[in-house]
């Protein structure tokens, strides 16, 4: 609650979505590596910033990078690689927002269909991505391995644009 004040107070209270550059590398590294059991490294995001195939999306809120979007174009078709916010912000809508305006971004650049995997008991991430209109088209047995070495299932989504 305290955190939630004081970034209101400093005017940091509006999230903006915003493309990353390669400076944000470390800070990407550092979101992706809280969130996920295998975190990818700054040179992976470094390489990925610089891709032409890549977009990549900050959620900034004040002078902080609280989240981020990173997607892989072909074509008319795009593959949402991974979204995520700080655990500190997570239940405000951000993740809707951030998503909301990398879809947009993905269509401006001729993105028709959309793809991505979630973890099958992932219920926040399901239900952000079902309200957005993606729906389940397919299942992956065992395709995120944890940390212990259980291995979960992953839903194949996708969502038409248009």
């Amino acid at each position: 609650m305290i955190g939630w004040l004081s970034d209101w107070w400093s005017g940091g209270g509006v999230p903006v979505v915003e493309p990353a550059t390669p400076r944000d590398a470390a800070r990407l590294a550092q979101l992706h590596g809280a969130s996920f059991h295998r975190g990818w490294g700054e040179g992976e995001f470094d390489v990925m910033l610089r891709e032409r195939n890549t977009l990549v999306h900050r959620l900034r809120l004040g002078r902080k990078v609280i989240g981020f979007a990173v997607s892989r174009l072909a074509a008319d078709e795009a593959e949402i690689l991974s979204i995520a916010v700080d655990e500190r912000y997570r239940g405000r809508g951000f993740s809707r927002s951030l998503l909301l305006t990398h879809l947009g971004h993905l269509a401006g650049r001729g993105a028709r269909k959309i793809f991505l995997e979630v973890e099958e008991n992932n219920q926040p991430a399901r239900r952000l991505y079902e309200r957005l209109g993606f729906a389940a088209v397919g299942r992956r047995e065992r395709y995120y391995q944890q940390a212990g070495g259980e291995q979960l299932n992953a839903l194949l989504m996708r969502r038409d644009l248009s």
